[in-house]
């Protein structure tokens, strides 16, 4: 056995026996020092010590070429970097090369969403024949119209509702207020849930969703609440209230094409975090392109 492969066998009972580390960590750190003693073999680098931050670089580039997860080539660095830090202990290594070696940015990928028609169905299909469902109406109602933040509704009290004017004043990220619109179906379900309030005698409450105790509704209840309606309606993956979020932004985009307004009514500080909603306009364009291009139709 040579001295880099001890080295890395040394490094793995150290993670085992004295990190505690669980046996499928060890595993993946393993598989990644392996493939990285093979590349440095391939270098003619007998020696841990003689590796560069430049040799490291060339690894990683290697690894995105051949198609590895971001994700996974995240995980290879971690595992360099941990390997270097034992090396320098054990007096093997004077630095660690893999320190300030960034992995490649993993592409975005647009958050999970429900269509046009399942939104539909799910907020019809929530009954507001009780006071939690009248409640729970309006809750997703508001999400739906409005792109709300879980922690934003939750902390939404009375008056931050203008029904007049059909405005909701809302307390974001960083105690940054905004002023978002509220529709018509989210005023008339709120206003609902407002009726069932007031016969429940909860007129000292300042929140605008409560218990039936009369207490500030919580964001545990509230993505509870959403999780179960969702199941109700039998719609696949958990319906959780950036889902709602979600589909706000993704069909405001679509049919407006106005990112600079959605990134003002979802309250992002940078338009880079609202571009992860713009290829949904795409996926539709290919859609009308397949269907209405003469020379894009399928035989």
């Amino acid at each position: 056995m040579n001295e880099q492969q001890q080295a890395i066998d040394d490094f793995l009972l150290y993670l085992a026996q004295e990190k505690r580390m669980s046996p499928h960590t060890v595993n993946n750190y393993q598989r990644d020092l392996k493939q990285f003693a093979t590349y440095c073999g391939q270098l003619a680098l007998p020696v841990w010590s003689l590796l560069k931050s430049s040799h490291i670089r060339q690894f990683i580039s290697q690894l995105h070429r051949q198609g590895l997860a971001s994700r996974s080539i995240q995980r290879s660095l971690s595992a360099m970097r941990s390997f270097y830090r034992y090396l320098i202990r054990e007096g093997l290594a004077d630095n660690n090369p893999a320190q300030a070696v960034q992995a490649p940015k993993g592409e975005k990928r647009l958050p999970s969403t429900l269509d046009v028609d399942q939104m539909s169905g799910l907020l019809d299909g929530t009954s507001q024949d009780t006071m939690i469902g009248c409640r729970d109406r309006a809750m997703m109602e508001l999400f739906y119209s409005s792109g709300l933040r879980l922690a934003e509704l939750a902390a939404l009290d009375l008056r931050d509702v203008d029904f007049g004017s059909q405005l909701v004043h809302v307390l974001g990220k960083g105690n940054k207020q905004r002023i978002v619109p509220v529709g018509t179906q989210a005023i008339r379900a709120l206003q609902s849930w407002l009726s069932q309030r007031d016969e429940l005698g909860f007129f000292e409450q300042s929140a605008l969703f409560l218990t039936k105790q009369g207490k500030r509704l919580g964001v545990r209840s509230i993505q509870k609440r959403l999780n179960y309606w969702g199941k109700k309606q039998g719609i696949s993956d958990k319906v959780h209230p950036h889902r709602l979020r979600h589909a706000f932004a993704s069909h405001m985009l679509e049919a407006s094409g106005d990112l600079r307004a959605v990134q003002e009514l979802l309250g992002h500080a940078d338009i880079s975090t609202t571009q992860i909603y713009t290829h949904v306009d795409f996926q539709h364009l290919a859609k009308v392109y397949d269907e209405a291009h003469p020379r894009a139709k399928k035989k």
